[in-house]
């Protein structure tokens, strides 16, 4: 069901980026990871993205921030982002991000994968209700 699936991840620690690469990729998730802001500004904007996941803390920004800006281009607003911190409050994240879920740090891995799965299936369906 997730074949061919793309997601990239913005986290600066170098552990978690790790762990969530690999629960997506054996998830059947195609993964591209960023360490930080301007890594994931630099990106090649090409390939269809299926879905971001930020950090809030970065090293050189703010996950709410990216966010924000994802909304705001024309481009990419229509990407879903999922918000992930063990510091910032969920609902301000989402509220202030206007993201589509948020994820607290430490987080259970089933739950993780089950999120980004909920997460691009409820953005499809809102599609296909469209055509």
């Amino acid at each position: 069901m997730s074949m061919n699936r793309h997601v990239q991840v913005v986290e600066d620690d170098e552990d978690i980026r790790y762990v969530v690469a690999y629960l997506l990729e054996d998830a059947g998730y195609t993964v591209e990871t960023f360490e930080n802001a301007k890594a994931f500004q630099d990106r090649s904007k090409k390939e269809h993205v299926d879905l971001i996941i930020l950090d809030v803390r970065l090293p050189d920004g703010n996950g709410i921030d990216i966010s924000k800006a994802i909304r705001n281009d024309v481009n990419t607003f229509e990407i879903p982002v999922i918000i992930m911190s063990a510091h910032a409050q969920g609902d301000v994240a989402l509220e202030q991000g206007n993201a589509n879920a948020f994820i607290q740090k430490p987080f259970d891995l089933n739950f993780f994968v089950s999120k980004v799965s909920d997460v691009i299936i409820s953005k499809e369906s809102n599609l296909s209700g469209k055509l």
